[in-house]
């Protein structure tokens, strides 16, 4: 008995702790040296679909506080509705550098690759941002990316903190995204182990070049799992933002959450495996759980498990806070059920491969998509064929 309330014990003082490092790194001030470096930037921003407030975020990549960026729209499908809203936001700013690139070319297993690799061979500028088309940038979105590209920096990232729910179910992703992914993110780069997050990420073509080229991030299902292995692989490092960047969510259901955690859950399962299985013990499910069946046989006081549950929950509302996050009457209680949701989800993860993202069925397992593995086959067919087709029109001439 004596064990298990030790335990429990040590689990909120991690808990408490990680939320304490992570602040104090808010705290500290970049180099003034690396904030006024200010080179020419391409950023990248893939589409697919009209996505909730899609015309907010595509817009705000055009009022940044930088001398000289381009901002490149790759769309695979010349149907995507998509197209509409982002040639509307080019018009709106006509000073702008900016173009709408229209097709793919399937080189991996990653959609997003696919879309995106006609943007980087045609990026003017060697430092290349990756970012989704859900996020929303501020003035100083380069400056807070470049500041942490320190020496010995392969790749600077951020992960996603959600605004503006709509709903409980919104609530629910904020509450997944902000005070536990994001935390435990932020403490692993603190740490010196950050790994790339796929909705934002700063490149450089050199290095990239280096670590053998942008299709290499196409050799895994996930691109942000590909560039943490090949930036590690040439001895760099992948550092995040002091303080990440807002997705705002608008309405979301309960379903759509549900399988977009259980997909990023099965990625991390799949990519970084000794990292995923403490996940199991990293919410207040199992903690509280214990100590509620030890305060029902007498063993601990109501006013204990009152207290504890309240530290738990009280330090992510003060991280929360603390980086101006979002907060509502149902934050605590997406909390609550957030922590006993990862058991189930810790649990699916391992029990499955399969995923669909953005309408393509995926597998984890075998690193290919589910989709159509014909057509795969025949695409391939098709682009070696114009290769050789290429390479005997230049001997000829």
């Amino acid at each position: 008995m004596t064990v298990l309330i030790w335990t429990l014990a040590i689990a909120l003082s991690v808990h408490l702790l990680s939320i304490l490092v992570v602040l104090v790194r808010k705290s500290r001030t970049e180099p003034a040296t690396t904030a006024t470096v200010r080179p020419p930037v391409t950023i990248l921003r893939p589409l697919c679909g009209a996505e909730n407030n899609l015309a907010e975020t595509l817009n705000s990549g055009f009022a940044l506080d930088w001398p000289n960026y381009e901002v490149v729209f790759c769309v695979a499908s010349p149907s995507d509705p998509a197209i509409e809203i982002a040639r509307s936001c080019m018009a709106a700013h006509p000073q702008s550098a900016a173009r709408l690139l229209i097709g793919e070319d399937v080189f991996s297993v990653n959609p997003k690759m696919n879309n995106l690799v006609k943007g980087w061979r045609s990026a003017q500028h060697d430092w290349i941002v990756i970012a989704d088309s859900n996020v929303l940038m501020p003035a100083d979105y380069l400056q807070r990316l470049f500041a942490r590209w320190t020496p010995g920096t392969g790749l600077v990232c951020s992960p996603p903190i959600g605004s503006a729910p709509q709903g409980f179910a919104a609530e629910l992703e904020c509450a997944w995204l902000n005070s536990f992914q994001a935390r435990w993110q932020l403490l692993a780069d603190t740490a010196g182990f950050g790994f790339a997050q796929g909705k934002s990420m700063l490149l450089n073509r050199q290095v990239m070049a280096r670590a053998g080229g942008f299709e290499r991030l196409g050799g895994e299902i996930a691109e942000d799992a590909a560039a943490t292995h090949v930036i590690r692989q040439i001895g760099l490092k992948v550092r995040l933002a002091r303080e990440p960047f807002e997705q705002p969510l608008g309405r979301r259901s309960l379903g759509s959450v549900w399988k977009r955690q259980l997909r990023w859950a099965r990625l991390r399962r799949s990519s970084f495996p000794l990292v995923f299985v403490p996940e199991l013990f990293a919410g207040g499910a199992l903690p509280i759980l214990a100590l509620a069946i030890l305060t029902a046989f007498g063993v601990c006081s109501q006013l204990t498990f009152a207290l504890y549950v309240l530290a738990w929950y009280g330090g992510e509302i003060l991280l929360s806070k603390a980086f101006h996050w979002h907060i509502g009457r149902m934050t605590p209680l997406a909390m609550i059920l957030r922590d006993l949701a990862l058991p189930v989800l810790w649990v699916a993860a391992w029990f499955g491969d399969s995923f669909v993202w953005r309408g393509n069925p995926m597998t984890v397992a075998s690193g290919t998509q589910a989709r159509a593995p014909a057509t795969m086959r025949i695409r391939r067919i098709v682009d070696k064929t114009k290769e050789r087709a290429k390479a005997l029109a230049t001997l000829r001439h």
